[in-house]
């Protein structure tokens, strides 16, 4: 990555700093990384993952020279394969639970996954054909990784799937929140075509609540999955955040994805509340568009940090600072943002619900981190209350649903994905599988014409 002062990067330099991160495998040094593979008969790496995707199969067949064969192992697996390779924490799940981890480096199997399905969405093979229709139709709200993954493997048993999307395009998180140097548009909008090539119907600007209601999709399909995202950055509930300068991380990585670089501002020194996946990407955002300094400030220390292990790795060779055990109380500036002030923390030695050490402010320790631009990354929040009449719970602004099927209170109403729980601690391959769980359940227990019986 190349930096200089904000506003002021070559469009060269800009397209270089988000341009993804990690190069694309070549033929050759894909088929020699696959021949290191000792494909194990009993693969932790595919009890490691949680689509459970046939890991040394598909490595196999790239050995062989068969690449379509192996994306269309993966993707019978994973209906987002080309996105998971590239977003999944494999030093978790597959790569750190890989047997060569003890002798010498682990297959690098995310990278050997975007070979295969990148070279799948060059051909323009499908990777496999949809189904004999079966008369049953399904409404699938949201078109993010879950409503996708739904959608796909629905359309690939014969149901007709119907996806409503209140953007423009679709691919939620993917297309809008991922920063491009981890995944490009492109590749999250080859798996929207994915879909539509099998057969899959978009509705796009249609907002529920608005547009649409749960009620009137239950009267026309025989199911309803809801995949919704969670919508926006909560307020950080401090004086002077309405400033000129503080941003919502989410739509400053929109801007990046949807927008030309060059035209989005980024202050010369930038503070990113927030230590979560969503926090890093936009810390290393406004580096790379241009920010001299940036740090992430956060109140607990870097054991409680929800962010990935990796993305905190990579956020310091890019040069964000750290400012832990950090609480901010209000935004510094008369017309702008001029600096924030915070007070230090210590923990009580006490632990909260779910087991994490709880702080509290010490004494007399406020002071002021000068920046000139804030970015919020606390978390995201919606609200489903409106939900409620139909029988479809709510609970602490997420909602209840099996964490096996993903029925909600209402038998033909289904959900997966950041509505039911998870924020930044649940990965982008866990909520695709979840949502195809949902499918299964839908397919396997939910009769064509239930919305003739229920009326």
């Amino acid at each position: 990555m190349k930096n200089v002062a904000p506003g002021r990067l070559p469009d060269a330099v800009l397209a270089q700093n988000f341009t993804e991160v990690v190069p694309p495998y070549s033929r050759d040094e894909a088929v020699a990384e696959s021949n290191r593979c000792l494909f194990c008969f009993d693969a932790p790496c595919i009890r490691a993952c949680p689509t459970r995707i046939q890991i040394p199969h598909f490595i196999k067949k790239i050995a062989t020279g068969n690449e379509h064969g192996s994306a269309r192992v993966i993707m019978e697996s994973n209906p987002l394969g080309p996105t998971c390779a590239r977003v999944c924490p494999v030093e978790q799940l597959c790569e750190g639970a890989c047997v060569l981890n003890h002798q010498h480096r682990p297959i690098a199997i995310g990278r050997l996954q975007r070979y295969a399905t990148d070279r799948m969405i060059e051909s323009g093979r499908l990777p496999y054909d949809p189904g004999v229709p079966t008369g049953r139709s399904v409404a699938i709200v949201g078109s993010g990784p879950a409503g996708l993954s739904c959608a796909i493997t629905l359309a690939r048993w014969g149901d007709r799937a119907v996806v409503f999307e209140a953007r423009e395009k679709g691919g939620g998180l993917d297309t809008y929140g991922i920063v491009s140097f981890r995944e490009p548009i492109d590749v999250a909008l080859a798996e929207v075509e994915l879909a539509a090539a099998l057969g899959v119907e978009f509705r796009y600007g249609k907002r529920l609540g608005i547009d649409i209601s749960v009620e009137d999709l239950l009267d026309e399909f025989d199911a309803v999955f809801l995949g919704l995202g969670l919508g926006h950055v909560p307020p950080l509930g401090i004086p002077g955040e309405d400033l000129p300068g503080v941003h919502d991380a989410l739509t400053f990585i929109e801007r990046t994805k949807t927008e030309s670089l060059k035209s989005i501002p980024v202050g010369r020194r930038v503070i990113v509340v927030g230590a979560g996946n969503t926090a890093i990407d936009a810390a290393t955002a406004s580096r790379r568009l241009g920010a001299e300094e940036v740090a992430i400030v956060y109140r607990r220390t870097v054991a409680e940090m929800p962010a990935y292990r990796f993305e905190y790795d990579f956020a310091k060779q890019d040069g964000v600072r750290f400012i832990w055990l950090t609480q901010p109380v209000r935004v510094v500036g008369d017309g702008s943002v001029q600096g924030l002030e915070c007070v230090r923390m210590q923990a009580t030695g006490a632990t909260d619900a779910k087991g994490r050490a709880q702080f509290e402010p010490v004494p007399k320790s406020t002071h002021v981190i000068e920046c000139d631009m804030i970015v919020k990354a606390t978390g995201q929040m919606s609200s489903f209350e409106a939900l409620g009449p139909l029988g479809i719970h709510v609970h602490a602004g997420r909602i209840a649903a099996d964490p096996a099927t993903g029925q909600t209170g209402n038998a033909r109403v289904y959900a997966a994905g950041d509505c039911v729980g998870g924020g930044d601690a649940a990965t982008v391959v866990q909520v695709v599988e979840a949502a195809k769980q949902a499918a299964h359940a839908i397919h396997a227990t939910v009769p064509a014409g239930s919305r003739a019986v229920a009326r």
